[in-house]
């Protein structure tokens, strides 16, 4: 079934008026689970781990057609992952219907240096109780797109002004071997999902999403230089320890 990163593409894609060609990718026959050349499937492997919290992803405009994007990989294990596309001025109905459902507790993720410091926190809080007495449940948004791109969009989000900006502290440097980054302390949007899940308490969820992306990092790369997966390597022995 489609997540909801998936759909988000299939529209985009519907909306576009000449194809999309990613810079620097392969150009060949691709799976539609995973994105990858048939060769290197890996939707055998995705893996499923129940979480508390939720991921809410606010995507740019050509972020969901990106075969590297790793907000999918999100998609692919916690189930309550939603995915919108971003818009200043006409924002999705339904984003806007999510971040004021009262069973949420959300949370724009994003460094605090850059949001006033009365909206910044370092945690996550574990009961927060709503009007009905009811347990919220961690809602995370997080802004898919390059280092700019993201920078606009909180900036340029009213609706996202009322919220508590979670500024991570990462214990070690980023993994993401895909894309090229100008700053060495940025993390690939998965890693910070997985922080997240981490804060949450969600601890096996958030070790299993690390290991997810090494494994498709490893098919990735070995599809770009037309090698075979390495079954038996350290990425995929990772994966299984973190599943079984």
């Amino acid at each position: 079934m489609p997540h909801a990163v998936s759909l988000l593409r299939a529209a985009r894609l519907a909306k576009a008026t000449k194809p999309f060609l990613a810079r620097g990718g392969f150009k060949r026959e691709r799976c539609d689970g995973c994105r990858l050349v048939p060769t290197h499937c890996m939707c055998a492997l995705r893996p499923s781990v129940p979480t508390r919290a939720a991921v809410c992803l606010v995507m740019a405009d050509i972020e969901p057609l990106k075969p590297t994007n790793t907000g999918w990989l999100i998609a692919d294990m916690v189930a309550d992952t939603f995915a919108f596309g971003w818009s200043r001025t006409e924002p999705d109905p339904a984003l806007i219907a999510l971040l004021s459902d009262p069973g949420w507790e959300p949370y724009v993720v994003f460094p605090g240096q850059y949001a006033a410091p009365e909206r910044v926190v370092h945690v996550v809080q574990p009961h927060v109780a709503g009007a009905d007495g009811q347990v919220k449940r961690p809602l995370f948004i997080l802004l898919d797109g390059t280092w700019s791109e993201a920078r606009k969009m909180f900036s340029r989000s009213p609706y996202l002004n009322s919220m508590p900006v979670l500024s991570l502290e990462p214990a070690e440097a980023s993994q993401y071997r895909l894309r090229r980054s100008r700053c060495g302390d940025h993390f690939c949007t998965s890693e910070v999902a997985a922080q997240c899940l981490h804060l949450a308490g969600d601890e096996a969820a958030g070790k299993t999403l690390d290991a997810y992306l090494g494994v498709f990092t490893h098919h990735y790369l070995q599809a770009r230089n037309q090698l075979p997966v390495v079954w038996d390597g350290v990425a995929h022995r990772r994966l299984d320890e973190a599943t079984s």
